[in-house]
Formats: structure tokens, C-alpha cells, sequence
């Protein structure tokens, strides 16, 4: 073999890291990377596609990962585990290496009901909620989009108004990710206070008088995750269960902002996962008397398919640097959920190919992936609303209205 200038020889390249990323990470992100990967490889992998099958979540694992400082794990204080961006952003891409399902979970727990309790509580909000939810003994849930509201989540239509103190919330929220197995959501409404109106959030106990849960099934993707609409019919809250530290729609937004980053990684191990699916059956699958991994269409696939796993990772690594120095913006988070899950989407979708008739089936992940990410591709922002953020961002023109 020929070997490059540096007399390695050309091809050396690890087919699972060729870019040797692993170099780009200190001793301690790549401890949490190994132990989140052990875990996923434990107890995830091995009945995933059972879950899958059956439209299920282990709701036992929401402890399991509480443990391991899963929950919240980028929060300070109150039980969190206080780690940087990028690890909390390793964790993402092994959950989701595993399904999407599990990195939603921890997503929405420690991103999107954890932070805003965290980022705009009180202290007494944040000393009864978060170190439970921190450890796992309590499931939290985030109500934002609503059946008729998804993309301009300023439209929405539930409401709380003041009664004697108190405050009584109506409305519905839709595709709500652990609604039916929350234990508290955080709630988003339109408020009318002295005459000024803002959206505020409430930490809404699922057993309140008037809040109810509806499962959705019959669903495609993200089977293994529950997803539910949240019902508030005269649920009367005190106004100590409202957020005090914000009234404006900048609220939800940053929450969605902390999801999103979450996200951007986790496309990556889905990415990951299908491509080296595709790589492992193209090197076993024998035909025409020799591995399809010999042929030079199935090698051109497998390495499309490596090098955009490998730049959506370097896209996660960079932004995560970014944000560990207080420096990186909506806009630039926007990028990174964008073309990450669209890159894993179409990694997957040729991953499948490669399978062929075995892609299609739950022996192997591929499929799974590719269905999961069909709905990565759309929530939190979809895709377009994404494309229109870095429109505005590179021209100054608002193209939403």
C-alpha cells in the first residue's frame, strides 16, 4: 500500500472516527461520552426495538438516568450534575446514538421543564422541583404548541387569567413528549395582569383538578416516547406556581434554543448509528461471490455517509465550544438542528438502501432512526422556520410576515 507524507499509509483512517475527533476531547468529555454510551449499550439497545414496536417507555429509566446525572446535567446547583455544553452535548449524540427517544426524554426533562424553573423560578420554586427532577423522581413535561399553534407559538390560545389571587388556565397543548407520564409540566399561557398582557410560564402538578392527558397513538416515529396532548380545563394554580422571572414570549423561545442544541447532537449519533449499521452488513453481506462493501456504488454510500457524519460532528463540537464560552447565538444553534438532522436523515435514508429488505425491519436499527427523524426533522423548529432564522440572520429581513 502507498502511503502519505507523513508515512501513514493512505486509507488508515478509522472507520469510526476518521477525522479522530476523540483527539478534540479533554479526559473528562470523554469519560461522560464512554459512561452514557455503556449505559445506552445496557439498557437501551437491547429492547429498544421492542419498545419501538410497541409504542412504549420505560418510565423506570427516568431514575436510572437521574443517577448517572443525566437530568439537567448542564444546570448548577440544586442537584444537577453542572457540566459544560459539550459534554451535556456528548450525552445527547450516545442517547440518540441509541434512539431518539431516549435523548428527547432527557431533552425535555432537563432542557425544556428543568431550565425554565432553573433560568426564571424562584428560589423556592427551584428548591422544591429541581433536585427531584434532577434525580429522576419526578417527570416533567413542557406545554408550548398547541393543535392550531406550532411554528408561531405566539399565536397560542391557552390563557390564564387572575381569580382572587389565584390564577385559572384553559387551553389544550398537542404533541407534548412525556405528557402522559409527567409528573409536573411547565406550561405556557397568554396572561392579561392590570391590563398588560405577556405569555408567562406555570408549573402545573399533573394531578391539579381540571388538567388531563391524552396519549397519541398510531404514530410512526418517536414510538419509543410517549407523546401526548395536555387538556387544562379551570385548573386553578396559585400564583406561586408562576414563573416570576419572565413575561414575554423570550421565555419559551430560550427553552426551545436549549432544546435545540440538544438536538443538533443527537442527530449526529443517529447519523452514527445508521452509518455503522450500513458499514457492518455492506462488509458481511456477500454477493455475486464477494462483500457488497467491494462493489464501488456501496463504497461511494458508505463514504457519503461518513463524511457527513463526521462534519455534523464537528459542527456539534464547534457550537458547544461556542457555548461553553458564552458565545454562541439562536442563529448559529438554528444551523447547527437544521443541516445536523438533515444530514442524519439522508444518511439514514441511504443506510437503508444499503440494508436493502433487511433495512426495513426492526433487526436492525435503520429504520427506526430513519422514522425517528422524520419527526426530529420538523420539531423544535422545523426545518423551514430553521432556513427563514438564517435568512434573517445573513440579510436583516424579517421573510416570517
Amino acid at each position: 500500500m502507498s502511503a502519505s507524507a507523513d508515512g501513514q499509509p493512505f486509507g488508515a483512517g478509522d472507520p469510526h472516527d476518521f477525522l479522530d475527533i476523540d483527539a478534540l476531547l479533554s479526559d473528562e468529555e470523554r469519560l461522560v461520552r464512554d459512561t452514557v454510551r455503556q449505559f445506552v449499550g445496557d439498557r437501551v439497545l437491547p429492547d429498544v426495538a421492542e419498545w419501538f414496536e410497541e409504542g412504549t417507555f420505560p418510565k423506570e429509566l427516568a431514575r436510572e438516568m437521574g443517577a448517572l446525572g443525566l437530568l439537567g446535567m448542564h444546570l448548577e446547583g440544586y442537584g444537577c450534575a453542572g457540566t459544560s455544553a459539550v459534554a451535556y452535548g456528548l450525552a445527547c449524540l450516545e442517547l440518540e446514538a441509541g434512539d431518539s427517544g431516549a435523548r428527547s426524554f432527557v431533552s425535555v426533562q432537563g432542557s425544556l421543564a428543568m431550565f425554565p424553573i432553573w433560568r426564571f423560578g424562584s428560589e423556592e420554586q427551584k428548591q422544591e422541583w429541581l433536585p427531584r427532577m434532577a434525580a429522576g423522581e419526578i417527570i416533567g413535561c413542557f406545554g408550548l404548541t398547541e393543535p392550531d399553534s406550532g411554528s408561531d407559538p405566539s399565536s397560542m390560545r391557552t390563557h390564564a387569567r387572575r381569580d382572587s389571587g389565584d390564577w385559572v388556565l384553559n387551553g389544550t397543548k398537542m404533541w407534548i413528549t412525556n405528557g402522559g407520564i409527567a409528573d409536573v409540566a411547565v406550561v405556557w399561557a397568554r396572561t392579561d395582569d392590570d391590563g398588560e398582557r405577556g405569555i408567562s410560564g406555570f408549573i402545573v402538578p399533573t394531578d391539579t383538578p381540571g388538567f388531563t392527558t391524552n396519549d397519541i397513538h398510531r404514530k410512526l416515529s418517536l414510538r419509543a416516547s410517549i407523546t401526548s396532548e395536555l387538556v387544562l380545563d379551570d385548573v386553578r394554580l396559585p400564583d406561586a406556581n408562576r414563573l416570576p422571572g419572565v413575561g414575554t414570549m423570550r421565555g419559551p423561545l430560550s427553552c426551545l434554543n436549549e432544546a435545540r442544541f440538544g438536538i443538533l447532537w443527537g442527530a449526529a449519533g443517529a447519523g452514527r448509528a445508521c452509518y455503522e449499521a450500513a458499514l457492518a452488513y455492506a462488509k458481511e453481506r456477500v454477493q455475486f461471490d464477494v462483500p457488497i462493501a467491494s462493489f464501488q456504488l456501496t463504497q461511494r454510500k458508505l463514504v457519503e455517509m461518513m463524511v457527513r457524519v463526521n462534519k455534523a460532528t464537528l459542527v456539534a463540537l464547534h457550537l458547544g465550544r461556542m457555548k461553553d464560552e458564552g458565545r454562541l447565538s439562536s442563529a448559529q444553534v438554528s444551523f447547527g438542528k437544521m443541516d445536523n438532522v438533515r444530514e442524519a436523515l439522508w444518511v439514514a435514508r441511504e443506510a437503508r438502501s444499503v440494508l436493502g429488505a433487511n433495512g426495513i425491519t426492526l433487526e436492525y436499527p435503520v429504520i427506526r432512526h430513519m422514522n425517528n427523524l422524520e419527526s426530529v426533522y420538523t420539531y423544535e423548529g422545523t426545518n423551514e422556520v430553521h432556513t427563514l432564522v438564517l435568512g434573517q440572520a445573513i440579510t436583516g429581513l424579517n421573510a416570517f410576515r
